[in-house]
């Protein structure tokens, strides 16, 4: 199984941090329509509930935003994935339909404000990962994005390089419909209170969508 670190630059950097990880073996889809009618309810609530100003003080999204500023990057510029995707619902845009895994992924993210790392497990080089502050130039693909600058952005790294950030993952270690082995690695940059819910909630979509089996979760960071 895999072990994280958090790295001594974000320790003085960001303190708070605390990271949850959650490992599965699933089968994947292209579509699953009772998914949609989750994510379709969220999302009516929370456009009935929030605004774009709004959100950023929800608190989880709030310290996301500010261990950016501590690290250096910029969150207005690069924004946290969570955040991204309760603004573009707000504009009255709809979610991105992409597979079930990233889709229910997105809604605990959604649901929750984590920024949510969702990888093929099975194309992560190694078994120690490392969160650690991104490097001037150093390369990153984020998916769909093409190259990301990630100087000052915290980086989740395996045994080459970078596989995840808050604004955005890897094209190297993303999920596809060929995907047998998920890890998720929740973002607590509040801390860890909630950690333990949000995992049990990827965890509980996962068994429910993608039929998931062997299914742990741990927590990190202390």
């Amino acid at each position: 199984m895999y072990t994280i670190t958090v790295s001594e630059e974000i320790k003085e950097k960001w303190p708070e941090y605390r990271g949850a990880a959650v490992y599965a073996t699933v089968t994947n889809s292209s579509y699953d329509e009772a998914l949609w009618e989750e994510i379709a309810h969220f999302t009516e609530h929370l456009r009935a509930t929030e605004t774009t100003d709004s959100i950023k003080q929800q608190p989880v999204i709030t310290a996301t935003r500010d261990a950016y500023r501590a690290c250096g990057k910029d969150p207005s510029r690069y924004r946290p994935s969570a955040e991204a995707l309760r603004r573009r619902l707000l504009r009255g845009l709809e979610l991105y339909q992409i597979d079930t895994l990233v889709d229910l992924i997105n809604l605990v993210s959604l649901r929750t404000g984590y920024s949510i790392g969702g990888f093929d497990a099975d194309k992560i080089v190694g078994t120690d990962l490392c969160l650690g502050i991104g490097n001037h130039d150093e390369p990153f693909e984020g998916i769909g994005r093409g190259p990301l600058n990630i100087e000052y952005m915290p980086v989740i790294r395996d045994a080459i390089g970078g596989i995840g950030t808050p604004t955005s993952d890897h094209e190297r270690t993303k999920m596809g419909l060929d995907t047998h082995h998920i890890l998720a690695i929740i973002n607590g940059y509040s801390g860890g209170e909630g950690l333990q819910e949000a995992a049990e909630m990827t965890i509980e979509l996962l068994r429910r969508y993608a039929y998931a089996t062997d299914c742990r979760a741990w927590m990190f960071g202390e």
